[in-house]
């Protein structure tokens, strides 16, 4: 009777650690789902910083979306068809964020009047902390205050989920998902050539 029971117990926890291993096993080539489990309370799930170009034709419809700014500015899709928007999410305690802050301010500086336009998403922060993140890092451009009802994300997530902090999208001239970055921007070049391919769609 103690051999069968002992038996028992011990298929079941053969079965029980094959079956983790199977699980593990899945997710193993998903960084995104090792750093969940990893726990490690830094408050983010990094990206990669691979990216994504999404060719015209299998391009997905426009992103509709609207929000207010940290100045209290309304700021909406519309104000920005007709011409190609970089759009970042981030938030001020994102260490990927605050490292590629000075790269994102390089090349809106470059495109300020050129055809691109950049917007951030704010994803966790009130107006007064993404104010304080914009002087201390020259941030020219605004940011829509994300963090109370997250409909911003939720706009995106229907094409491109933005499924790591930071996530930069390139919208085209329509509105349409062009191209995005997962992770933070390891070269301020890929987004350069990403938005310049972008751009120059409109003109062909």
């Amino acid at each position: 009777m103690t051999r069968t029971r002992t038996t028992r117990r011990l298929a079941g926890l053969a079965a029980l650690v094959a079956s983790a291993a199977l699980v593990l096993t899945g997710c193993v080539n998903d960084p995104l789902a090792e750093q969940y489990r990893e726990g490690s309370g830094k408050g983010y799930i990094a990206g990669d910083g691979s990216w994504t170009e999404v060719p015209v034709a299998d391009r997905d419809e426009p992103v509709e979306f609207e929000g207010v700014d940290q100045n209290g500015d309304p700021v909406s899709s519309e104000d920005y068809l007709g011409e190609v928007l970089v759009v970042n999410f981030w938030y001020a305690a994102c260490a990927p964020c605050r490292a590629e802050a000075p790269d994102l301010v390089d090349l809106s500086g470059q495109y300020d009047g050129e055809g691109a336009a950049f917007l951030g998403v704010n994803v966790r922060d009130q107006a007064d902390t993404a104010t304080s993140f914009d002087k201390t890092f020259g941030i020219p451009y605004p940011s829509i205050i994300d963090a109370n009802d997250g409909s911003v994300k939720l706009a995106f997530s229907g094409s491109v989920p933005p499924n790591a902090v930071p996530t930069t999208i390139v919208l085209d001239a329509e509105g349409r998902i062009a191209a995005r970055i997962v992770g933070q921007l390891r070269d301020p070049s890929i987004l350069d050539t990403l938005i310049r391919d972008t751009i120059a769609e409109t003109a062909e």
